[in-house]
């Protein structure tokens, strides 16, 4: 199935059917991952560039090994870098990238909107690798492909999205998506930290950790972000931990029997979450970085490559 969409911005408003084809897709592409040899040449002679302008470990890395893989060239520009130094605007970078031939863009940005801006200015698709506070969508899709390989199912499932929302835009793409899919969404943090309009999502709002996790079958913590908080937000983080801190007496008190935990990371050890939590066996952290991969290159395959998937 090709996508009927050329760009990858957001999850809202993405329908099921398209959701469920790009997981169905990633699913195939895990036997790649399994071989002795990972490669194929599916994407042979595409170039690719990861532009971000925010740091990254897990997606900028997943991203360059998931081309790779696929045998397209791949080139990354980070601003520190590059005549964005100098001044060069956005608008400008794009198009300098664009003119060296450049076959689809993955963004990173501070302002939301710079995707959907891109999109705009260059002729080749873009996908949207996290943009300020408004959408990360490639990791709303690993988290529902990683879910579904879990508990074999979406729809149904009661899912706690629990921590800093006010500056996370995985809260807001897992909030369409998993909605989209038939699951049940509750939504909880500090009052400080609970941006309006989630209500718009379907989502449930809970001021209090323990009502959100009650029979929950995922709880998915978020990190604070303390790089975009302004002062006043929360007292304490020893006083979040208290409140909001995901332990495993409230996950065995609350939450259901056989609840995984999940987690974008990067982990603040002890803050969102207890250690021993993000190394239990009900915590799927790691499962989510490993099918960031095959995730990563479904897109990129159906962006560029094709409607089957590629056995070769």
């Amino acid at each position: 199935m090709l996508l009927h969409r050329r760009h990858i911005l957001g999850l809202e408003g993405m329908p099921a059917d398209e959701i469920i084809a790009i997981l169905d897709t990633a699913d195939t592409l895990k036997e790649i991952l399994s071989r002795p040899i990972k490669k194929v040449p599916t994407l042979r002679g595409r170039s690719i560039c990861t532009l971000f302008y925010e740091p990254s470990t897990r997606t900028r890395t997943s991203f360059e090994l998931a081309a790779k893989i696929l045998s397209a060239d791949v080139s990354s520009l980070a601003p520190s870098t590059s005549s964005v130094t100098k001044g060069e605007s956005f608008r400008d970078t794009l198009l300098t990238i664009q003119a060296m031939g450049t076959d689809l863009f993955v963004i990173r940005h501070p302002c939301a909107g710079a995707p959907l801006f891109a999109s705009r200015i260059v002729n080749v698709p873009v996908i949207n690798a996290g943009d300020g506070m408004h959408e990360h969508p490639t990791q709303g899709l690993l988290d529902m492909l990683t879910l579904r390989s879990i508990k074999g199912k979406l729809a149904g499932l009661q899912i706690a999205i629990v921590g800093d929302i006010a500056h996370s835009r995985v809260a807001r793409s897992n909030a369409w998506g998993f909605a989209t899919v038939g699951a049940a969404v509750r939504i909880a943090g500090p009052p400080t930290l609970m941006p309006p309009g989630l209500e718009a999502t379907g989502a449930r709002i809970y001021d209090h950790l323990e009502p959100a996790i009650e029979g929950a079958d995922v709880v998915y913590v978020l990190r604070i972000q303390k790089e975009r908080m302004d002062s006043g937000l929360l007292p304490s983080l020893r006083e979040y931990t208290r409140l909001y801190g995901v332990t495993a007496e409230r996950l065995s008190r609350y939450a259901a029997k056989d609840a995984i935990v999940m987690h974008p990371g990067p982990v603040n050890r002890g803050v969102e979450i207890a250690p021993d939590v993000v190394d239990a066996g009900y915590s799927v952290i790691t499962d989510q970085v490993a099918n960031g991969v095959a995730l990563r290159m479904a897109l990129l395959y159906l962006l560029l490559g094709g409607s089957d998937a590629p056995r070769g």
